[in-house]
C-alpha cells in the first residue's frame, strides 16, 4: 500500500511542507485574502449561472478573431476533433504544455495510436512522460519523486550523467525540447480560463514553455472544459492572484498570457491556425445538480491536495484518476460515472482542511459526506454490512450473539487492502464480571 511507504510520505511531506510555508507569507501580503475568497467564489457562480450565454459569446468574440471553436461533448469526440486538427495540419509530432484536460480525455495514448508523438514540455510532465507515470498531482506532477530519481531517468532515458545538480537536469530537459518546438507543426495546450468579453484565452505558467508551444507551430489547439469560462478581462485581475497564491504560493506566476487567435499579418510569431476544443465530458451533470454544482468553481490550483492528510500519505497515483485528492473524489464519480470511482469520497479522513485553504471556498467537506450517502443509498455489499451491524448492535443479546459468532468464523479476508481487527477472546463485560472487586 503507498501509505506504508516511509519514503513517498518523506517525499511528499517535504514539497508540502515547504508549499504551506510560502503560501502563508504570500497570503499575509494581501489586504484581505478572506474577501478575496468570497469574491473569487461569487464571480465563478455568475459565470456558471450565466454558462450557456458566455459560452456562446465566447464563442462569437473566438470566431471573430479567427479562432475556429469546437464542441465535445465527451472525451471521444474531443479526441477525434484533435486528431482530424492533427492529420489536416499534417502533423508527425504535437508538443504540448501542461493540461489537465488532455490526461482526462486520454489524448497522449490516442495520438501516439495514430502515429502521432506527443510530447510534453513542461519540466514536470516531461519527467513523468519519460518514466512512463501519469502525473500525480494537479499542479507539480512530479511531486512524488526526489532529485535523485529524476538523475536516474535521465541518465536512463536522456544519456545524461547521473549525479546532476537541478540545474544541469533541467539544462538537459531544455535541450531535449528544443528539437520538439521547432520541428512540431501542432502545438496542443489546456486553457486557465476563457474570456467571454473578448474571446480570449488566458495560460498561466512559471517556465515559458506554454508560450513557445503556441507560437512556434503552425497550428495551436486548446482544450478547456466549459466551466472555465468567465465573464469579463477585468476578472483576471482577481482570478490570476488567487489562483497563483494558492497553486505555488507566488504573488503571481511568472507568465500570463492572453491568446486572441492566430497570428496577424504585422505579427512576427504564433500560430497560423488557432482552435478551441470546448469539453463538457460530464460537467452539464454537475451544472445540472444544484447541490454539486459548485464543484464547477474549482480553478485547480491543488490546493486542496497539498492540505489533505490522505494525500500526503498515498500520493496522487493512489487515486487512479486524473484528478487527485478531495476535489477528485468529488467530481470524478460525476466526469466518469459509468467507471466504478464512487468509493472515492470514502478516502478523505473529512478533516475539513480542504474547505480552509480552497480559494473558492467550495465545501468539499460537505461534498464528500454526500458523495458518501450517495453510494450507500445505491446499496451493495456495504449496505448490507451496515444493516446486519446495526441490526446486532439493536440489542444487548443479539450483540452477545454476534461477538460469540464472530470469535468462531474466519473474518479475516484473504486479499484486502485492510485486515479487519481480531475479535478479543472474551468480552469486556465477561471480563469484569470475573474480575475481583475491591
Amino acid at each position: 500500500m503507498k501509505a506504508a511507504d516511509p519514503r513517498l510520505r518523506r517525499v511528499i511531506g517535504k514539497a508540502v511542507a515547504s508549499w504551506g510555508e510560502q503560501t502563508a507569507r504570500t497570503r499575509a501580503r494581501f489586504l484581505d485574502f478572506a474577501w478575496g475568497r468570497a469574491a473569487l467564489r461569487a464571480r465563478k457562480a455568475d459565470a456558471l449561472a450565466r454558462l450557456p450565454g458566455l459560452l456562446e459569446e465566447f464563442e462569437r468574440q473566438a470566431a471573430a478573431r479567427g479562432t475556429r471553436v469546437h464542441w465535445a461533448q465527451d472525451a471521444a469526440e474531443a479526441r477525434a476533433i484533435v486528431l482530424e486538427v492533427a492529420r489536416r495540419s499534417g502533423a508527425r509530432t504535437a508538443v504540448k504544455s501542461k493540461s489537465m484536460v488532455t490526461e482526462e480525455i486520454g489524448l497522449n495514448a490516442f495520438l501516439e495510436e495514430h502515429g502521432i508523438r506527443p510530447v510534453e514540455t513542461d519540466l514536470g510532465e516531461f519527467i513523468v512522460q519519460l518514466r512512463g507515470e501519469p502525473p500525480s498531482h494537479i499542479v507539480t506532477p512530479a511531486m512524488h519523486l526526489t532529485r535523485e530519481d529524476i538523475g536516474r531517468t535521465f541518465h536512463e532515458r536522456l544519456g545524461v550523467p547521473e549525479g546532476g545538480s537541478p540545474e544541469e537536469l533541467t539544462a538537459a530537459a531544455r535541450a531535449a525540447l528544443r528539437t520538439g518546438f521547432r520541428a512540431s507543426d501542432l502545438g496542443i495546450t489546456g486553457a486557465n480560463f476563457l474570456v467571454a468579453e473578448t474571446g480570449m484565452i488566458a495560460i498561466t505558467e512559471n517556465e515559458g514553455n506554454a508560450r513557445l508551444v503556441t507560437a512556434l507551430p503552425r497550428v495551436h489547439v486548446a482544450l478547456a472544459g466549459i466551466e472555465k469560462v468567465i465573464a469579463t478581462l477585468d476578472e483576471l485581475a482577481l482570478f490570476l492572484p488567487m489562483l497563483a497564491v494558492s497553486g505555488t504560493g507566488q504573488q503571481l506566476t511568472a507568465y500570463n498570457t492572453l491568446i486572441g487567435g492566430p497570428r496577424a499579418a504585422d505579427e512576427a510569431d504564433g500560430p497560423e491556425e488557432c482552435h478551441v476544443v470546448l469539453l463538457d465530458n460530464g460537467r452539464t451533470r454537475l451544472l445540472a445538480d444544484a447541490d454539486a454544482r459548485e464543484t464547477l468553481h474549482c480553478i485547480r490550483c491543488g490546493a486542496c491536495l497539498n492540505a489533505c492528510p490522505v494525500f500526503r500519505a498515498v500520493g496522487g497515483h493512489a487515486y487512479g484518476t486524473t484528478y487527485q485528492g478531495p476535489i477528485g473524489s468529488v467530481i470524478t464519480p460525476h466526469l466518469r460515472a459509468s467507471e466504478g470511482f464512487g468509493h472515492l469520497p470514502s478516502a478523505s479522513t473529512l478533516c475539513g482542511a480542504c474547505n480552509e485553504v480552497c480559494p473558492v471556498g467550495i465545501d468539499l467537506q460537505r461534498q464528500l459526506l454526500r458523495g458518501r450517502r450517495s453510494r450507500a443509498r445505491a446499496g451493495g455489499l456495504e449496505r448490507l454490512l451496515l444493516r446486519l451491524w446495526a441490526f446486532a448492535a439493536g440489542s444487548e443479546r443479539r450483540w452477545r450473539a454476534a461477538l460469540a459468532l464472530a470469535r468462531w468464523l474466519p473474518l479475516r479476508p484473504r486479499a484486502s487492502r485492510r485486515d479487519l481487527p481480531q475479535v478479543a477472546p472474551e468480552s469486556f463485560r465477561t471480563w469484569w464480571r470475573k474480575r475481583e472487586r475491591p
